[in-house]
């Protein structure tokens, strides 16, 4: 017989792969877009007119997906920006560790990232803390109800933002082999990337697991928490949710006013 548990895993799994359809769709009519208005582009410099494009109808069903991708799921929004630009050189050091610090209003919170296993990960989080990529954003989404996580990293603060490119998934076998339900457990502590959820898609947005969360091994797991930080994410998860919902804007905001990387 299926427990309540496993039921609620279930429907919150289902629910997930419904929202990385719709966001995907909407990546895919951006993309139809770009080339539609890049070719009318060259069209009109041809005949040498000029003309203004905008994207009526598309906009704003992309806005509603957009929108529709923060109801209640069993997974951290993935970005949906459109990346173009190359992830940054490597520059750190790979054998060594390195911390990354927010201070937000909610206190510190802190988490070490280990270079060997994570490198691309690593660099891209220090190189983006160096340029005060994170100054100023805040953690859009809590979940409380399946899996249990804080969602960070998005400059827009709705789940669609990004830098302007993607790292690759690393260190996906560290949590060990998926069971019979395709999930494995990000323990509490865990921090992990946030995708679209197709392969190599990370960004900018990460998620801080405060109780253990089953999901699918397809997060790339590349920090831990200290206990002090731990306690402070478990604090805003407790809190809740907006509107009291399982999933949303976190009741306690949390603003990040800096963040930095340093070696360990």
């Amino acid at each position: 017989m299926v427990s309540s548990d496993q039921r609620r895993r279930q429907l919150a799994r289902e629910k997930f792969e419904r929202q990385q359809q719709r966001r995907e769709e909407a990546r895919r009519r951006t993309r139809r877009l770009t080339v539609i208005i890049t070719s009318a582009v060259a069209v009109v410099a041809v005949i040498g007119g000029v003309t203004y494009f905008a994207t009526g109808d598309d906009g704003k069903k992309d806005k509603a997906d957009a929108a529709a991708s923060q109801s209640p799921s069993a997974s951290p929004s993935p970005s949906a920006s459109k990346e173009s630009a190359p992830e940054p050189a490597m520059k750190i050091d790979k054998k060594a560790k390195y911390t990354l610090s927010l201070k937000t209003s909610q206190g510190d919170i802190a988490f070490t990232m280990d270079a060997a296993k994570t490198p691309h990960t690593a660099n891209s989080f220090k190189s983006l803390a160096d340029k005060g990529f994170f100054d100023g954003t805040k953690c859009h989404r809590v979940t409380t109800q399946g899996i249990y996580v804080l969602q960070c990293g998005d400059p827009k603060g709705d789940g669609t933002g990004g830098p302007g490119y993607t790292i690759p998934d690393e260190n996906l076998t560290a949590l060990g082999k998926a069971g019979k339900d395709g999930t494995v457990t990000y323990p509490a502590g865990t921090v992990a990337m946030a995708n679209t959820g197709q392969a190599h898609t990370g960004g900018s947005q990460f998620f801080l697991v405060y109780k253990d969360s089953k999901l699918p091994p397809t997060y790339t797991p590349f920090g831990t928490m200290d206990k002090d930080s731990l306690k402070s994410v478990e604090a805003i998860g407790k809190a809740g949710v907006t509107g009291g919902a399982a999933d949303g804007a976190p009741k306690k905001a949390v603003n990040i006013s800096k963040a930095a990387v340093d070696k360990a």
